[in-house]
């Protein structure tokens, strides 16, 4: 068995020359004879090369720790099983050719290849075969296959003040469309499976000095074999902190605000041109930023935030197509988008300012595809009646609020629409010009500045009922959920 491995090995691992196992193994070896033979007379290396084709024959889902223990065993068996070896875990010649033989097909089969993602920092392993690069994020990068059935996203959380142990929280959560399968969080790292809507997912995040770069796969039923293998050796071959991630640098000022893809556009700034990718990997322009509309008339217009749909070739609103029209207005980061599809019913609007003090919920779909497809509703109060130096356009609010929710209504408990989600406050910026740090400072656009934008446009809103009844936060959210859509946005003018 000596001379044996020592003829196949090298081509099983790069840059491992593994010790041979002596010639006294044989089939009568209990398991943990076996296990112990191994793991003393073999390198590490060879081991987590082991384990690695073993993933990419779908034998092995496993950590790649190169410990040989029974599920390793169990793989081995379970390969030698499926091809017609004695299922005894012992290795030969014929066996190691075999394994190497599967691997490297179902690999080079999916193009897989390590990326480094500009964007976030970190390296993921890509099917290149089966995706392609489709533009950027808030948050990461993306890519997605063909027909959509496959989608991978990077993502990095750097200056947000979320907590890994929040973020798993968030993320491991069962929904209505959503089951979480599997869910482990161990020091730094986290990783969930389960399914959502149909496809299943995997998302993996880390974490370090409050750093989180992480990423996730979904795909459907159609790409289930094929992904299987891939997910694994994925999780098991991802970098988080491969290197430093690119630097936007769009100044101190635009720094205290995160709104959807811009920062700092809600209060008058330019809006920076979104990056486009770069190197190979990176090439192609795709959904380039997301945010949330609601419906506010009965003959299709929806009322997002300017910032989300103004720099669209195509804006898309969830399942009913691209928009056929959309009126911007950039000075109070309010835009219309028109869709030719049967909408839920119009929100209703107040028609003065809402109260100091009042519940409020924000409803929208922030950090999509991350933390899920599905509506989120965030709860708080309205903590100032006025925006940032006394803004008479905008209202402040303690519910907490993401990328991706620009756009969406704020409710109250009765479901009436008192203002439109539009910036959030980044504590860590303003930490770095004041010295505190502060706590959920949040923004959304007044009821009054929205009505009067909708006017200026001939919309048919309606008025709410100044006297309608306080309700349950379930069954106001029951009320408008049917009416508030992800709006996405496809490549930048």
């Amino acid at each position: 068995m000596r001379s044996m491995l020592k003829a196949v090995l090298a081509s099983l691992v790069i840059c491992a020359s593994p010790v041979a196992l002596p010639a006294a193994v044989s089939p009568a070896f209990a398991s943990t004879d076996l296990a112990s033979a191994y793991n003393d007379n073999t390198d590490q290396a060879f081991r987590i090369g082991l384990q690695t084709r073993l993933a990419w024959t779908g034998d092995y889902d496993g950590t790649f720790d190169g410990r040989v223990g029974p599920q390793t065993l169990r793989a081995i068996r379970d390969f030698q099983a499926r091809n017609g070896f004695a299922a005894d875990g012992v290795m030969t010649d014929t066996f190691l050719k075999k394994v190497i033989a599967d691997s490297d097909k179902v690999r080079d089969g999916l193009g897989f290849r390590l990326v480094r993602d500009d964007r976030t920092g970190v390296r993921v392993g890509l099917p290149a075969a089966l995706v392609s690069p489709a533009g950027e994020t808030e948050v990461g990068s993306i890519w997605r296959s063909a027909d959509s059935g496959v989608e991978i996203e990077t993502v990095r959380f750097h200056d947000e003040g979320y907590s890994l142990e929040g973020v798993f929280s968030v993320l491991s959560a069962n929904g209505e469309n959503k089951k979480v399968s599997s869910s482990t969080i161990s020091g730094d790292v986290f990783t969930i499976r389960g399914q959502e809507d149909g496809r299943s997912f995997l998302i993996r995040f880390s974490n370090r000095d409050g750093d989180l770069r992480g990423f996730s796969v979904a795909w459907n039923k159609a790409h289930e074999a094929e992904l299987k293998p891939y997910t694994v050796v994925a999780a098991n071959t991802f970098d988080p902190f491969s290197g430093e991630p690119r630097a936007d640098d769009i100044g101190p000022v635009a720094k205290l605000f995160r709104s959807g893809r811009a920062e700092g556009v809600a209060f008058g700034e330019r809006e920076q041109p979104a990056p486009q990718p770069q190197g190979p990997a990176l090439a192609a322009p795709g959904f380039d930023s997301s945010g949330t509309g609601f419906v506010v008339s009965k003959d299709g217009w929806l009322l997002t935030n300017a910032h989300v749909a103004k720099s669209c070739k195509t804006v898309l609103v969830g399942d009913l197509g691209a928009a056929s029209k959309v009126v911007v207005d950039e000075d109070h980061d309010l835009a219309l988008v028109k869709v030719d599809a049967a909408v839920g019913q119009p929100l209703p609007i107040v028609a003065n300012k809402p109260r100091l003090g009042e519940d409020i919920l924000a409803l929208g779909f922030p950090l999509r595809s991350i933390l899920a497809d599905s509506l989120n509703v965030t709860r708080g109060n309205i903590s100032s009646l006025m925006g940032l130096m006394n803004d008479a356009n905008y209202l402040q609010i303690s519910a907490p609020v993401q990328p991706g929710n620009s756009g969406g209504p704020l409710v109250d408990l009765a479901g009436r629409v008192v203002g439109v989600v539009t910036a959030k406050l980044n504590a860590v910026a303003v930490a770095d010009l004041t010295g505190d740090i502060p706590q959920s400072i949040n923004f959304a656009i007044r009821p009054d500045a929205a009505t009067r934008f909708l006017e200026e446009h001939d919309v048919a809103f309606e008025t709410a009922d100044a006297k309608a009844p306080l309700e349950s936060v379930p069954d106001a959210t029951a009320k408008v959920q049917d009416s508030i859509y992800p709006v996405l946005c496809l490549g930048s003018k």
